[in-house]
């Protein structure tokens, strides 16, 4: 799976591992994160984010 890495600061979402403290289970595609989802380090949107 794609993994994509916030645009701010560095932060890579995985989906192998998922968000689990903000509630997105192992194996969540990043198109699949709800549109309120942000970085659990920054708080940027998704939009921040590019492929990695």
């Amino acid at each position: 799976m794609q993994k994509y890495v916030c645009s701010v600061c560095g932060y890579v979402y995985d989906p192998a591992n998922g968000d689990p403290d903000n509630g997105i289970a192992a194996g969540t595609k990043f198109e699949d994160l709800p549109d309120d989802w942000t970085c659990p380090v920054c708080g940027a949107g998704k939009a921040e984010f590019e492929k990695e």
